[in-house]
């Protein structure tokens, strides 16, 4: 079958963001494809079961495919949804997370409610490391490594950072430039520069800039301190990171600062933050705080509670609930990371909380033999998911609820199911999207024991964070959607159906679907799409 010719049809997406047809029955991933795309696509491995090609020609465009923004968007690699417009990749995302569930869980009935959207789909990330290296002139450039390599894409203005970071980032390389600075060399393992590493405070606008170098001291540091704030007045501190190990990994455990604190503030919730080159932290700080929000929402803490948040980094989740509960137990195996917990804590003035610095598991064995009796239990894993002792560590402890967050929906899948066969039912799955135009995608999922006590009942809810038009005459959401796809073939998402609702003067909950702040920047719903929805209204009788 290799490097054979065929036509076909894409019919989905896979969670890599290639699409996926089929020949003679057998599943044909394609990279930078969109669902209905018609091509000829030439086979360049064949697996048995499944084979991976290339486009050899594209004869029709899906309706959600559009042209790239970005020059390097291929060799890069990073955004691999750059090739769709937003409203295709986002209900592409919501269901990688319902076909986890459903397919990996084995949930069959579990409600997967629709994907939640940050406010902004590029210049989002707070956070950037650039490799750094020699153009094909000789020019020190920084850039991302090519998927599954070690090569060097020159990258001068990356959609997902901030334009300032991308700035900062060209400036030192012109300095490293000048004044002849070696780059490092991974077949050699000489040289000094590895990475360029900048973090942006969303709230304080303050920026760290960090070099990580094999050794431990930079020529000219001094100067490069002075030129750069000059440059960047933004910048509060400068910060060596030192990594002398052959290793893939960016960072090293030391970092010296060269000017300021070697940290910057900002917030989270309403919760202080200092952040280093070491710390652990959401890159997506608009989104973090919708997903601390659903989060808190699905806690439902009562005042006489007690809340273990385990995996907890820097004590951001637990600490934006504490004013919640009676007490907050943080466990985090990072040592750097339970003192910024702690640190955070006592800036907030929060008395009901502490901090462990121990394994999740062992943690939460040792907890649940000492007889602590959470009544809330917070699970915020790596993408490996929980281990076995704390799972069952959970279900020792039998909190009244659980609320998991998870950056890997087949593994949140997994442990949910470890749960759901010992008595916990997962009651819904909300799909966030931290990170647009790549392929990860953040899930928050309720499980409960299904115990129901009329004296922990609390009902919170806003008229105007609610379209009450689903409750009126016409029609629901999934039913337009429903209408649209099998009228014209279309996808639509709640975002566009309120956004044609508001231009048809339907009634729709004030704040609902709204951008958080006026800059933020919101997909519009394309024309052949406000055409279709207004089409199902007339069919439904709202117009």
């Amino acid at each position: 079958m290799k490097n054979t010719l065929a036509r076909l049809v894409i019919e989905s997406l896979s969670s890599d963001g290639s699409g996926v047809g089929r020949l003679d029955g057998k599943a044909v991933f394609v990279p930078a494809t969109a669902p209905d795309d018609e091509i000829t696509v030439r086979i360049v491995k064949d697996m048995g079961r499944y084979a991976f090609g290339i486009v050899e020609e594209l004869h029709r465009s899906g309706p959600g495919h559009i042209q790239p923004d970005c020059p390097v968007y291929r060799p890069c690699g990073g955004c691999c949804f750059r090739h769709l417009d937003y409203e295709t990749e986002a209900y592409a995302k919501e269901g990688f997370v319902a076909d986890a569930f459903r397919r990996l869980g084995g949930f069959e009935d579990l409600p997967v409610l629709p994907l939640l959207t940050g406010p902004l789909t590029d210049r989002y990330r707070n956070k950037v490391q650039f490799p750094v290296g020699y153009d094909p002139a000789g020019n020190v450039t920084a850039g991302f490594f090519a998927g599954r390599s070690h090569r060097l894409v020159p990258c001068q203005d990356c959609l997902l950072q901030p334009k300032a970071l991308n700035d900062i980032a060209a400036a030192v390389c012109a300095f490293l430039q000048r004044k002849g600075i070696p780059l490092y060399n991974e077949a050699s393992h000489k040289g000094l520069v590895r990475h360029i590493f900048l973090r942006q405070g969303w709230h304080s606008g303050q920026v760290l800039l960090c070099l990580v170098i094999n050794g431990r001291s930079l020529p000219h540091g001094e100067e490069f301190c002075a030129e750069m704030t000059r440059q960047f007045p933004q910048i509060k501190t400068i910060v060596l990171n030192v990594n002398r190990q052959k290793t893939n990994v960016i960072t090293g455990e030391e970092c010296i600062p060269l000017f300021g604190p070697g940290f910057i503030e900002d917030t989270l919730c309403g919760v202080p933050v200092k952040l280093g080159p070491l710390s652990f932290y959401q890159v997506n700080t608009p989104a973090a705080e919708q997903l601390y929000a659903v989060a808190r929402e699905f806690a439902a803490l009562c005042p006489e509670d007690t809340l273990l948040d385990l995996y907890c980094g820097m004590g951001t989740i637990g600490l934006s609930m504490a004013e919640d509960c009676r007490a907050l137990v943080g466990v985090e195996i990072v040592p750097e990371a339970v003192e910024s917990a702690r640190g955070n804590a006592a800036a907030m003035g929060v008395e009901n909380a502490r901090f462990l610095c121990a394994d999740a598991g062992q943690a939460a064995t040792q907890l649940a033999a000492e007889g602590l009796t959470p009544q809330v239990i917070c699970l915020d894993p790596p993408r490996k998911g929980c281990d076995a002792a704390t799972l069952d560590a959970v279900l020792t402890m039998a909190p009244r609820r659980v609320v998991m967050v998870s950056c890997n929906a087949a593994t949140a899948a997994r442990d949910c199911r470890y749960l759901a066969d010992r008595g916990y039912r997962p009651v819904k799955v909300q799909p966030m999207d931290l990170f647009p135009r790549t392929k990860h995608v953040e899930t928050v999922v309720l499980l409960s024991k299904g115990e129901v006590d009329s004296k922990k009942i609390r009902v919170e809810f806003s008229l105007e964070e609610m379209d009450m038009s689903e409750f009126q005459d016409g029609a629901t959401y999934p039913q337009i959607k429903e209408y649209v796809l099998e009228h014209t073939g279309l996808k639509v998402s709640n975002l566009y159906i309120s956004q044609i609702k508001r231009k048809c003067g339907i009634e729709v909950g004030k704040n609902y679907n709204l951008p958080k702040s006026e800059d933020s920047r919101q997909p519009q719903c394309p024309p052949e799409k406000e055409k279709a929805i207004r089409e199902a209204f007339k069919y439904f009788g709202m117009i």
